[in-house]
Formats: C-alpha cells, structure tokens, sequence
C-alpha cells in the first residue's frame, strides 16, 4: 500500500494510485468551517461535548483538524501556512469565544472577542483595536467581510510603491519558521505537505484590501482595482513586475528552507470564474495575469520538485487552455455546479494535462440540502469518473460549509470510507 505522500505523488503525476486521494484542510480552499469542525468531532465521538476547536484562518473561519479528524477522513495531505493570520496577528495564545452558532471555539490573542453597538465582531490589523478595523463578522454571520479602507487617489501623484507594500523580501525568521515547520510536519506523518508561502498572487481581490496592514495606501477598494485593470493595465503591469520579482527571490529562499519535504505549492488563489460565465475576458488574462503565472510556473519547475496549484471557482472553460499553458500542474475546484463547466467533458480534455483537486461534491447544494443518499451518489459518481488513470484528489467544491445536516456529514464520512476500502 502506498503511503498518504507517495499517492498524492502518484496522482498528482497521472498515475492511478492504489485508492482515491483526499484532502480535507491542506489549503484555504479545501478546508472545513469551524462549526462543522466541531459537529464532525461530536458524531464521530472524537471529543467530549463542549470541548473548543481552533479557529485557525480567522477570514473564512476555518477550524483546526487534528490528526484523528484526518484519521477519520482519510486524509492524504497537511498544510504548511505562515504562523500570521489573514489579519497579521499570529495564530497564538489561544482564548475562549463562541460563535453566532453557539459553536465553542478557542480563537488567538489577537482576534476581538466583543461586539461592537450593533453586536458585529470587528477585527482590527494586527490586532490593534486602535486602528481602523478591516473585517466585519455581521451579527449572527459566519464569516467576515472585509471593510475596504481606500483613500482619495490621485492618479498625478499615485506612487507605485504603495501596491507593494506588501511585496518584500522573506526574513530569515520567516524562513527559519517554515522551515523547522516542514520538518515537524514530515517527521510527524507520511502525509504530503502542501505549501502555501504568500506573495504569489497577482490581483487576488481577497488581499487587494490587506486587511493586515493598519494605513493602506494605493489602489485598495474592489472596484477601484478592476477599474484600473481596465483603463491602467500598465499601472497593474509594474506592480506585477515588481511583485514577481519578489516572490521569484523568496521562493528560492523557501525551497532551500524546506525543499522536497514539501509536495505541493499552492501559488494562485484569484477567482476568474463567476458562477455563470467567467470573471475575466481570455484577452484580459493572457495579456495581464498569463506572463506572470508563466513566470512562477517556469521558475518552480526548473528550480523544485514542488507540483503547482491554482484554484479558481466559477465558470472558466475559455480560461483552461491558457491556465495549462500557463503551467499550473493542479486546478482546483473544478466546480462543475457552475455553467458550461460539464465533469465529463473537462475529464476527457484537460484531464491528462492537468490534476482536478476538489470536485468531490457540491458545497452549495447537495451537502446543505441533499439527502444522504444524494451524499453518498454524487460522491461516488464524480470519483468514479475524475479518478480514473491518477490526475484527481477528492476534496469537496470549495471549504466544507456550515449548517450541513448531521446525516450528511455522516454521509459523507462514510462514503470517504466505503471509497478507501476501510
């Protein structure tokens, strides 16, 4: 029997692994909410009740699955992240809160636990409650909303360097971190490492705020951002440039920190598919976003053994020629609830190019509102068909959701087995 790393390696490589790969929280895009986190600890007696989970990525409110969880969920793979939240406070010094849902929840230092006038919890960058806040959780939500923060612009006097910011060379101590992480994590388990060092996105609207910095300065706003795509694409050009170059002289740093101990690097996260048609036109994104996936894609391959992952919801069929040609080894979700985004037909025509991670089941649908049996039908069927020759691991359309019913999260636990042969 192959170990957890060596077959995601097989199926990353288009080879058929001895049983279908899973993941379940190795990136930001495969995970589970903290609810369901908890829910799925109390069915499968893993905890006593009560008894708190880790909020570990405050922005999407992803919890913490520990060994015996992936244990349960046979899981093949693990995440190597930075120890700094999406809010720039580190994931330390745990304390109590409980959520909207009444989900016992252990959460760091540096997330605000009281509520504002209106009951909303604000988190504030870094932690410093003296700052303008970035995020909003709504009372009774689940998640936060980013607060953009944009100030006036003056296109005259808009310096390039306030959209790089963020965009700086690694430090030694950031460095040292992953690396001793790699190995806690290699030497903990035979699963497979999964790389997320940051800075690789080009225009992903997520960080496009960075709700982690307290005085943003730049093209900040959403709409302002995709407004200068548009009428300034030689703006977005330099900072792009320069961005690549940065990221091209960290990686090099991380894979002499961590080399080959990490399978996979997780490097873009845009969505340029919306649930109909695609975000993005193909012109903008050969012209725009292409070269410099090119360019990352290019340097990984010929530098490191690390396999490349992109994820991208939506309706993106007139992107995938110019995705692959841009050298993405593994697309994730494939999210076929979208339109014109047929299971079958990506199958027989990207799927030797390129691995589907995700796909299992629809997060938007059949967990939420399906029966078990739909659970159990639809999860048999899309591994049937995406497993088939290697180029496949099972995740769910995007991060495992909450208020999914209990029958069919034992569904889907049960079909992860029966799928595994255990």
């Amino acid at each position: 029997m192959l170990s957890p790393r060596d077959r995601i390696v097989e199926a990353v490589n288009h080879r058929q692994p001895d049983t279908l790969p899973i993941d379940f929280g190795a990136t930001s895009v495969t995970g589970i909410h903290v609810s369901s986190v908890y829910r799925l600890r109390q069915l499968l007696k893993l905890d006593p009740p009560g008894k708190p989970v880790k909020v570990t990525e405050p922005y999407q409110m992803l919890g913490e699955i520990e060994d015996d969880l992936l244990d349960a969920l046979g899981a093949d793979c693990v995440p190597l992240v930075s120890r700094m939240t999406f809010y720039g406070f580190p994931n330390e010094n745990w304390k109590p809160w409980t959520t909207f849902d009444g989900t016992p929840v252990l959460v760091p230092e540096g997330f605000n636990t009281e509520p504002d006038e209106n009951g909303d919890i604000l988190l504030y960058p870094e932690g410093d409650g003296s700052a303008r806040p970035s995020a909003r959780m709504p009372q009774g939500g689940w998640y936060f909303d980013t607060i953009v923060r944009q100030e006036e612009i003056d296109e005259n006097t808009l310096s390039l360097d306030d959209n790089l910011e963020e965009f700086v060379h690694v430090t030694d101590q950031e460095v040292a971190w992953f690396a001793a992480e790699a190995e806690r994590l290699r030497r903990g388990s035979d699963r497979a490492i999964v790389a997320y060092f940051g800075g690789t996105d080009f225009g992903n609207i997520s960080f496009v705020p960075v709700p982690w910095i307290k005085n943003p300065k730049g093209i900040r706003g959403i709409e302002e951002w995709y407004i200068w795509n548009l009428r300034r694409p030689d703006h977005i050009h330099a900072i792009f440039e320069r961005q690549c170059e940065v990221a091209i002289h960290n990686l090099g740093r991380f894979w002499d920190a961590v080399g080959d101990r990490v399978t996979v690097a997780f490097i873009v996260g845009n969505d340029f598919g919306a649930q109909t048609r695609p975000f993005i036109s193909p012109r903008m994104y050969r012209s725009l976003y292409k070269p410099y996936h090119k360019r990352l894609n290019d340097w990984i391959h010929a530098n490191t053994t690390w396999k490349t992952f992109q994820h991208t919801d939506g309706s993106i069929k007139v992107l995938m020629e110019d995705f692959i040609e841009a050298g993405f080894d593994i697309l994730n979700p494939l999210q076929w609830s979208a339109a014109d985004m047929d299971p079958v037909e990506f199958k027989e025509r990207f799927g030797s190019r390129v691995t589907f991670w995700g796909a299992g089941i629809d997060t938007q649908q059949t967990l939420p509102r399906g029966s078990p049996g739909d659970v159990r039908a639809e999860i048999m069927d899309r591994s049937a068909l995406l497993g088939v020759g290697g180029g496949f691991v099972f995740s769910t359309i995007h991060n495992l959701q909450p208020m999914i019913p209990d029958e069919n999260l034992l569904a889907l636990v049960e079909a992860i087995r029966e799928l595994k042969g255990a």
